[in-house]
């Protein structure tokens, strides 16, 4: 157990219902300083937790798009330099 350490957290209920109870964010001691609104916290640890949930497509996915772009243009280059 630690003593003599406050720290400031936004807990976010509820970020996935189907995985997770609870979110839980800690400030840093710069961010409560400067003045911060309560809403601008909350808005942003909300914007997190929604964007943690997004999947993105792996850059693999579009190799096999880019083999066939680069096949399509190695056989222009072959069919214009056959017919010079």
């Amino acid at each position: 157990m630690v003593k003599g350490i406050s720290r400031q957290v936004i807990v976010v209920q509820n970020p996935d219902p189907k995985l997770f109870e609870q979110a839980i964010f800690i400030l840093k001691d710069e961010v409560v300083a400067q003045g911060v609104t309560d809403e601008m916290l909350l808005k942003e640890a909300q914007m997190a937790v929604r964007g943690v949930g997004q999947k993105k497509r792996p850059l693999y996915a579009f190799g096999p798009a880019w083999a066939a772009g680069g096949m399509a243009v190695t056989a222009l280059v072959w069919a214009l330099t056959g017919l010079l």
